[in-house]
């Protein structure tokens, strides 16, 4: 049976409101492959600020320090980065060989003794390489991606960078690397996640042709990424390097390039993220001067605040919001300070009340729980019983992918901030505090059943504090289902609101 250890989640799956960076990726040079200046970074850098219907990007992401043209003169980004107020996660080429690399580092030195602190202030994060991982795998090489690296030489390259930076404006600044969703899942590349101190991720449901990939499934396959991503990242933040929907070009399986379905992506998962994880979009613009097939940009040749659909995210509540609720909520506990952390989850989300002992447990899938009033497992005869704990115990969650616990309430002194992500039915122990209605599988809940049946239907979940006096009903599509109480003991109202 395999499990991750028990580890702390907030900061691999949440920053706090204020503070998640938001920003676009930025080509060195123009499709045509004249090299971008520093005018010409400003006035991206602006436009990007000023977007209509959309608001807070104010970082970019560049693949090279090195200026293109130059052999090793730092990238014009730079100054005009810190001339907009725009902070930047600082690529680094890994995929050019050692020659090429020791050009990077001599452009990051020369930058730090031109720009000093004003440089420091800027970077948030330095990402040694991109994709270079994907590009050695077999997946890579059989779609011809290019030139990669290998872990060791990525791990040998997090030294040098952080040997060129110690005892410099940008000493301390995170350094780490940005790759596919399926690299990361690689065990063999296990070394460069522990290299880092953030972890990048790549992920595109319209170039996942080899599964439904229609933009009706598009919001699904990339949580399912972004989890998968964050199963293996040892705790480690993950940031949302790249992702988007094309405006135009080939049909990838089921996945149609244009401007309905990139808006339609944005909203699914765009205005999920936006704010609460660190995220850089693909893209602002890359079509200038020509258009690449597939396209992505948000705007077309021309540089413009008028985006090619409509960036304005759909209210809560709305019918295009409703379609497709929420996989990434703020949650704020009854202790929290103004970093609070996000629960994250695919089809099925708990939250506890605030007098609660969790304030949050998400997962991706049937979420079952089962546990007796010594919180060792229990006892419950069939699928869709109930039975009532007392306070504080500990309960046990069954869940063939991921659970979370986010925080728990004050009278709970041994509660861990954890996570549990595997892809077998295991339990784990969830503190609570407070009589709680749970329900369960099988015998000892060794055999898990499903408490919400079905992914798609991507409920929300919500616990709160009640007399209810009717039996758990049977869970449907849009129901709410009141979870009853045994012998007259207080029980929990379980609402469940499928978002359809």
């Amino acid at each position: 049976m395999l499990t991750s250890s028990l580890l702390a989640l907030v900061a691999s799956l949440s920053t706090t409101s204020a503070a998640a960076l938001q920003g676009f990726n930025y080509g060195s040079t123009f499709t045509n492959g004249a090299p971008k200046m520093q005018s010409d970074f400003q006035s991206e850098f602006s436009t990007a600020k000023n977007l209509v219907g959309a608001s807070g990007f104010t970082s970019a992401r560049v693949y090279t320090t090195v200026q293109a043209g130059t052999a090793n003169s730092p990238i014009q980004a730079i100054p005009a980065a810190i001339a907009e107020g725009t902070t930047l996660l600082l690529g680094m080429w890994a995929s050019g060989g050692d020659v090429q690399f020791a050009n990077e580092i001599q452009a990051l030195k020369t930058a730090i003794s031109t720009f000093g602190s004003a440089f420091g202030s800027s970077v948030i994060g330095i990402s040694v390489g991109s994709e270079d991982l994907y590009r050695n795998s077999p997946i890579g090489i059989a779609g011809h991606a290019g030139i990669g690296a290998n872990p060791d030489t990525l791990t040998n390259y997090m030294t040098q960078v952080r040997n060129a930076i110690a005892g410099t404006a940008l000493s301390g600044v995170p350094v780490g690397h940005v790759d596919t969703w399926t690299a990361w899942v690689n065990g063999s590349n296990n070394g460069v996640i522990a290299a880092s101190d953030f972890i990048g991720m790549d992920a595109y449901p319209y170039f996942q042709n080899t599964e439904a990939n229609s933009i009706q499934n598009g919001k699904q396959v990339f949580f399912n990424a972004y989890y998968n991503t964050t199963a293996v990242s040892g705790g480690k933040p993950v940031w949302i390097t790249e992702t988007g929907w094309p405006v135009s070009g080939p049909t990838e399986n089921q996945a149609v390039a244009n401007t309905q379905n990139a808006k339609q992506f944005w909203d699914d998962v765009a205005c999920d993220v936006l704010g609460k994880i660190n995220t850089f979009w693909y893209t602002l613009q890359d079509a200038a001067p020509n258009t690449p097939s597939p396209s992505f940009g948000l705007i077309g040749s021309t540089l413009t605040t008028t985006p090619l659909y409509d960036l304005t995210c759909p209210a809560p509540g709305s019918s295009s919001s409703s379609a497709s609720s929420s996989m990434v909520s703020t949650t704020a506990g009854p202790d929290s300070t103004a970093s609070a952390s996000t629960a994250s989850s695919v089809g099925a989300s708990v939250a506890a009340s605030d007098n609660a002992g969790v304030t949050s447990v998400a997962g991706s899938g049937p979420i079952v729980v089962g546990g007796g009033s010594s919180g060792a497992g229990g006892s419950v005869s069939a699928p869709g019983t109930t039975m009532v704990t007392e306070v504080p115990v500990s309960m046990t969650v069954y869940t063939t992918q991921q659970v979370t616990v986010t925080s728990c309430g004050s009278s709970i002194s041994n509660c861990p901030l954890s996570v549990l992500m595997t892809t077998y039915p295991v339990s784990t122990t969830v503190y609570m505090s407070g009589a709680t209605t749970v329900v369960g599988g099988g015998a000892g809940g060794s055999a898990p059943a499903s408490v919400v049946t079905s992914v798609a239907v991507a409920p929300n979940v919500t616990l709160s504090t009640g007399s209810p006096s009717a039996p758990a009903s049977t869970f449907t599509g849009g129901a709410a289902v009141a979870v009853g109480s045994i012998g007259g003991a207080l029980g929990v109202v379980l609402a469940i609101m499928a978002a359809l």
